[in-house]
């Protein structure tokens, strides 16, 4: 699977892409709002082969780097979930020293007309630490709504937090 954006490039994960998915993903403090935050390196090879390996498949999730389009470096990476042949639920990490670039933005804006105008899904929705405020200002951006707070739903390291719920529908991402 390859996306391209204007200055991305979203493309499978690969087990060279290991040295550098641990770069960003091990850094705990960037990452404290993360289910996974790998501890080795051998985790982040168990993840790139675990990950499904036909895009759009019911109940499944679906990882994908984010390059920069020029350089090939590799930004991030952002999962979606097929939650059902309708529905999809994003989640994205980016490296430390790319945040505030707009690649988040413009990732994310790239996969909602892959999945609402290409492959006709009808809701994306995200799940969200109400801490994480970065990320509740960046769908509410690019266009999602709050549709609940869940109080202490998720046990995340060894932590029950609150889960915030953010969700567009494909009628108000094409009527924008």
């Amino acid at each position: 699977m390859i996306l391209e954006t204007e200055r991305l490039l979203l493309r499978d994960l690969h087990m060279d892409d290991k040295e550098a998915i641990f770069g960003y993903r091990a850094d705990a403090e960037t990452n404290k709002f993360q289910s996974w935050i790998p501890k080795t390196l051998e985790e982040v090879e168990a993840f790139i082969t675990r990950n499904f390996k036909e895009f759009n498949q019911p109940e499944t999730w679906y990882q994908l780097l984010i390059t920069d389009k020029e350089t090939k470096e590799i930004i991030g990476d952002t999962g979606v979930h097929f939650i059902d042949s309708d529905q999809v639920e994003f989640g994205i990490t980016l490296s430390k020293k790319h945040h505030h670039k707009g690649y988040a933005s413009e990732a994310l804006k790239g996969l909602m007309n892959l999945m609402f105008k290409d492959l006709q899904k009808h809701r994306i929705t995200t799940s969200i630490d109400p801490d994480n405020t970065g990320s509740l200002q960046l769908m509410e951006r690019i266009g999602f709504r709050k549709e609940g707070h869940f109080i202490k739903s998720l046990y995340i390291n060894g932590v029950w937090v609150d889960d915030v719920i953010y969700a567009i529908l494909a009628e108000e991402w094409m009527n924008r």
